[in-house]
């Protein structure tokens, strides 16, 4: 199964995220990448986070103005079945990063203003499974950039 990335998103700390075209990453995640809240985001075990285009548009075509980096993803990607997405899953980012899916994230209340009337509960993996953000770790690090490709490995 072959996605690829869409965008690629960073901020000082907090959301939204803002596009890039490329990123070098390490065990901690994008270079670029703050964390306003790093006892609950970052580190080693939420180093990345991702989240599907498709997932993005179907919940816009439901009326929530999200869009990609709004809830602050690290790597917006498409052509990827966000169903078969679960922890323990590797995925090739471009040519040499790896990262592990280690849990679905916990949607919180600063990402409100991405949902009607503030229902950010919208992408709560145990609310709604297969419609959320994961956490990876990464194996290997390396640089990416927009329009590589996503492997499932």
């Amino acid at each position: 199964m072959n996605g690829r990335i869409f965008q690629l998103n960073i901020s000082p700390g907090g959301v939204p995220k803002l596009p890039i075209r490329e990123a070098r990453v390490d065990r901690l995640g994008l270079a670029g990448d703050g964390h306003a809240h790093p006892k609950v985001h970052g580190g080693p075990e939420r180093a990345v986070c991702l989240l599907s285009l498709e997932l993005i548009q179907m919940l816009q075509a439901e009326g929530h103005p999200i869009w990609p980096g709004s809830t602050g993803e690290n790597v917006t990607f498409t052509g990827l079945d966000p169903a078969v997405l679960a922890p323990g899953i590797r995925l090739a980012l471009g040519d040499e990063v790896i990262v592990q899916l280690t849990r679905a994230t916990e949607p919180c209340r600063f990402i409100a203003g991405s949902f009607l009337d503030g229902a950010f509960r919208r992408i709560d993996h145990d609310k709604h499974p297969g419609i959320t953000r994961w956490y990876a770790s990464v194996e290997r690090e390396g640089t990416i950039r927009v329009a590589q490709p996503v492997l499932i490995m």
